[in-house]
């Protein structure tokens, strides 16, 4: 198993990143992150679309959801059944933005062991006979952030960055008057201090790492955001009655 992560995942993205900083202007390792990060969010585009619109489909119905949540509070398996028939009539798989989410996870383990492992000696032997150690590699990106180092700046850009992608996701939920309302208070609550949570996770992190993972995170997280701008959208146009 760790043979095939080696050989699929780790090697061919350290390899990559190599051979772009032997060929973007002054070995600058920052633009050869960007251009990395873009060329794996393209790679993996079909299944984040996926699991985008998945996230948003389960969003928009969990008002719903907690009405027959609050509805069958304590039958729970009427509530399970009630759940399914929701699920079916509106179309909905609970588990469909999971497997792409999986089938991602890998590249995110390798992408953060290379930028972890930076290029160096010790990586030079996992390099292909094609793909040279780079004479000169720049650390420094717009000549004062070091990516062999934590930056405050990125760490933060890449927490807020995460704010903006959550927050598109949430959904307004309605005021519900019945047995179960205390407990679907509380899931709210609880969904909320997730939306601020999460980002605040990532800017303690991202003080911790290097540089450049926080600069790849945030690169990747404001592509996410745009892609998510643009499939809700889309969404909104066809949905819209033909007049």
């Amino acid at each position: 198993m760790y043979y095939i992560y080696q050989e699929f995942f780790y090697r061919p993205i350290l390899n990559l990143l190599v051979f772009l900083v032997n060929h973007v202007p002054g070995g600058d390792l920052g633009l050869a992150i960007i251009i990395i990060t873009i060329i794996i969010k393209l790679v993996l585009l079909p299944l984040s679309r996926s699991s985008i619109k998945a996230q948003k489909s389960m969003q928009d119905l969990q008002p719903k959801v907690d009405e027959v949540k609050a509805k069958y509070k304590d039958d729970k398996e009427a509530q399970g059944r009630a759940m399914l028939d929701l699920y079916k009539e509106n179309k909905v798989n609970p588990f469909s933005s999971c497997l792409p989410l999986l089938v991602q996870f890998p590249f995110l383990i390798a992408i953060f062991r290379v930028f972890q492992a930076g290029i160096n000696e010790k990586t030079a032997s996992l390099l292909y006979s094609f793909v040279p150690m780079p004479g000169h590699v720049n650390n420094v990106f717009l000549g004062f952030l070091d990516l062999s180092k934590p930056s405050w700046a990125l760490a933060i850009l890449a927490g807020l960055a995460q704010f903006w992608q959550a927050k598109m996701m949430t959904t307004k939920r309605p005021e519900i008057k019945s047995p179960g309302a205390k407990d679907e208070d509380f899931t709210a609550i609880l969904n909320k201090q997730m939306l601020y949570f999460m980002p605040a996770m990532t800017v303690f992190i991202g003080l911790t790492l290097p540089g450049g993972l926080s600069l790849y995170w945030l690169i990747t997280t404001v592509l996410t955001a745009l892609q998510q701008v643009y499939i809700f959208h889309q969404s909104k146009k066809e949905k819209k009655p033909a007049v």
